[in-house]
């Protein structure tokens, strides 16, 4: 039998978009060569979703799914917004948010050979992929723990467009859980509090903010003071709890979960789409390209 490496692996997963499993299989089968593992991945009904694997998935749904003390949201993709209205594209994506919830799965290797309905969630992508005849694709995922005396608080923003989990100790309210994840999908923090901002960052933050005060002519002796009160700004506009609560901006968000008894412990926010080049169609260009033959 062939040796087939990691490498091999992956190089036909970018080929095709099959998961680990599905390309392990295919290469193991064939003893090692790429064209018959593409062949073989394209007579077992996969042909479709690979064809379309160059195309650029960035938009879609995204979800929070909660299982007890276990909760998960995740990210799937499509081709275009249209797909996030179609009824299948729309129960895949919660049944996989909640298989994630149920199983914890290690990494999205181990995401995609969860058993589903359909087989696993790597083949009722292709299947997806094949039906509704775009490229689909389960991006990524994250799963959040809590003790019994807290609460998850899911939130979608415009059915999925932005999807929020939080964790919140002290309390086991979620409705106050949910408070600070419409918090978060509207104001959009980095860190929970100050303690998590890596210094690399202040650190660079803080020289930005000194040449600009010298640019502006100060006198070097205020500069550090200037530069200490900004820093401190650029803090609080990061960090969750230091942030206006939306609902009442005269108190910040820590004081308004330390009003129910509470602090918050974790939150995740995903943005479908977010960090994926998309594709600029140039219409006028494409016309104007038509006329020209």
């Amino acid at each position: 039998m062939a040796n087939v490496t990691a490498k091999l692996v992956k190089e036909l997963r970018d080929m095709t978009g099959v998961g680990m499993m599905d390309a392990k299989k295919a290469l193991v089968e064939v003893e090692g060569d790429m064209d018959k593992a593409v062949d073989f991945l394209r007579e077992k009904g996969m042909s479709k979703a690979a064809k379309k694997n160059d195309r650029i998935a960035a938009e879609g749904l995204a979800s929070v799914a909660i299982n007890g003390n276990f909760a998960a949201i995740v990210e799937v993709n499509s081709e275009t917004d249209f797909v996030s209205k179609n009824e299948k594209f729309q129960n895949l994506v919660a049944e996989i948010a909640n298989l994630v919830a149920e199983h914890k799965p290690a990494d999205l290797d181990a995401a995609m050979a969860l058993k589903a309905s359909n087989g696993t969630i790597s083949e009722e992508l292709i299947e997806a992929t094949q039906v509704i005849g775009e490229k689909i694709s389960f991006r990524r995922f994250k799963v959040l723990e809590k003790a019994d005396n807290a609460a998850f608080g899911g939130y979608l923003h415009m059915g999925g467009r932005i999807a929020v989990l939080t964790v919140l100790d002290g309390t086991t309210d979620e409705a106050i859980a949910k408070d600070v994840a419409m918090h978060v999908a509207a104001i959009n923090p980095r860190y929970v509090n100050e303690s998590q901002i890596p210094a690399e960052e202040l650190e660079h933050e803080k020289s930005v903010l000194t040449e600009q005060a010298l640019n502006e002519g100060k006198p070097e002796k205020i500069v550090a003071k200037m530069v200490e009160g900004r820093l401190n700004k650029f803090k609080a506009e990061i960090a969750l709890v230091d942030q206006p609560f939306v609902k009442d901006p005269d108190m910040t968000v820590e004081k308004y979960v330390e009003s129910k008894g509470a602090t918050v412990k974790d939150f995740v926010r995903f943005e479908v789409g977010e960090g994926i080049e998309k594709r600029e169609d140039n219409f006028v260009e494409e016309v104007m390209n038509q006329v020209k033959k």
